[in-house]
């Protein structure tokens, strides 16, 4: 069965990398979520501005039958630092906060428990936000797959 997962983790490139590898992810878009739906369209410059109040996200499609929405989280967990508010690495903004974005009440109370489990391996509180997922805005498209274009020299 197809479903969706999204997810904001930090900057999209990375993440985009990581679940492209998975057994069972069909695909993967990186964009926006979280914030002003009002959009027809919404660029990178907009949510780097900060006035949108979006996230960078990676929106994962994927078969449920090969790869579990709960495997997912554990790798959303491990490529990132959850404890971090609105920063990963040198990356600093409310776009690089960290949130899981849900679909439906099964994704919520995965989420939940995942976070909960999650929580009790960290010493620093977890600032990972769990909500309904929105509007999803794809991003330009040299942010797609960006570091196989970049290694490709296509850009």
């Amino acid at each position: 069965m197809t479903q969706k997962a999204t997810f904001a983790m930090g900057c999209f490139w990375h993440p985009q990398r990581v679940f492209d590898k998975i057994k069972g992810v069909i695909d993967t878009e990186v964009g926006f979520m979280g914030g002003d739906e009002s959009f027809v369209n919404l660029s990178y410059a907009q949510v780097c501005s900060g006035t949108t109040r979006h996230a960078e996200v990676i929106q994962i499609t994927f078969d449920s039958k090969i790869v579990s929405y709960e495997k997912l989280l554990e790798i959303f967990w491990k490529e990132h630092d959850p404890t971090t508010e609105d920063r990963q690495g040198p990356d600093i903004g409310y776009q690089y906060r960290s949130v899981i974005f849900c679909y439906n009440e099964a994704q919520k109370k995965a989420a939940e428990k995942s976070k909960k489990e999650q929580q009790k391996k960290l010493k620093s509180k977890i600032v990972t936000e769990i909500k309904k997922a929105g509007k999803f805005y794809r991003a330009e498209e040299y942010h797609q797959k960006y570091f196989e274009k970049k290694r490709f020299g296509l850009f």
